[in-house]
């Protein structure tokens, strides 16, 4: 039973109250055979849509699950794409009469069935060097998916420190309600930026780096030992986190900003 159905036999009397949250309770999570059980309707609840962890599924069962989730939702990011895969699932989305946003040299995108609505919450991001950028246009593409304009600044790390204050100059002007900041190596950038701000800090580390501190740990450890209060951490790569925890407290500051207790109306775009 589809929503608008349980909804029109409410209103009509047909069904009770006790029948409409059962039948919502099992339209919120759909089945694909016997290999995945998507929270449909999380995007409703959450703010945060359906994201598909590609890496350690078929292309069979990406697709699918694609197909799947646009045909209920409109919208679905699809994370961590195998590089042999990644043209065939961008080609099987525009197949399907989708639209793809995708990320520079990111292994990320954003597939939607209808364009989406902007709000005015903004979030920016910053990339330390040109090596985290992938990671930092995940975050990107999440926070399209939840609504947010975003302003972005790369290879803007500690080595050459000047190239910070311009990009924080237009993020504090846009009255942003977020930065993520994504850095490798010793990850240092997200600790000088939360001490130059009073805006939230998301520190990313990513696994950049090599000798004594590779794969991440140097720039994680960092991050969770910085002096610069105001800023919290989330794991090695991992944009989707950062992206999704940014977009809600920017969502969250502009609407409250506003002087309103609701949330955006729909998931919107994002641009520089």
């Amino acid at each position: 039973m589809e929503l608008d159905d349980i909804l029109k036999s409410l209103e009509s009397g047909k069904i009770t109250a006790a029948d409409a949250r059962r039948f919502l309770s099992l339209h919120a999570v759909e089945e694909i055979e016997d290999f995945a059980k998507l929270d449909i309707d999380r995007k409703m609840r959450t703010g945060v849509p359906e994201v598909i962890l590609a890496e350690t599924k078929t292309t069979d069962e990406i697709k699918r699950i694609i197909g799947r989730v646009l045909e209920k939702t409109g919208l679905v990011l699809v994370s961590r794409i195998r590089e042999n895969d990644y043209d065939e699932i961008v080609s099987y989305s525009n197949g399907i009469g989708a639209t793809t946003s995708t990320g520079r040299n990111s292994s990320t995108i954003l597939v939607v069935t209808k364009p989406v609505k902007l709000h005015d919450s903004v979030v920016g991001i910053l990339a330390a060097g040109t090596s985290d950028v992938g990671v930092a246009e995940e975050a990107r593409l999440v926070c399209e998916a939840m609504g947010c304009r975003c302003i972005t600044g790369y290879d803007v790390g500690v080595a050459g420190l000047q190239r910070v204050f311009p990009i924080l100059k237009r993020i504090i002007a846009a009255d942003a309600g977020c930065v993520v900041v994504v850095a490798g190596m010793e990850g240092a950038l997200a600790t000088l930026v939360s001490s130059l701000v009073d805006i939230p800090v998301i520190g990313v580390p990513t696994s950049v780096g090599y000798g004594f501190g590779q794969k991440g740990v140097a720039a994680l450890a960092s991050m969770l030992q910085s002096c610069a209060l105001g800023m919290a951490v989330v794991n090695i790569d991992n944009g989707i986190a950062a992206g999704s925890v940014a977009a809600k407290i920017a969502s969250r500051a502009r609407t409250s900003q506003n002087g309103r207790g609701d949330l955006p109306d729909e998931p919107g775009g994002c641009g520089d």
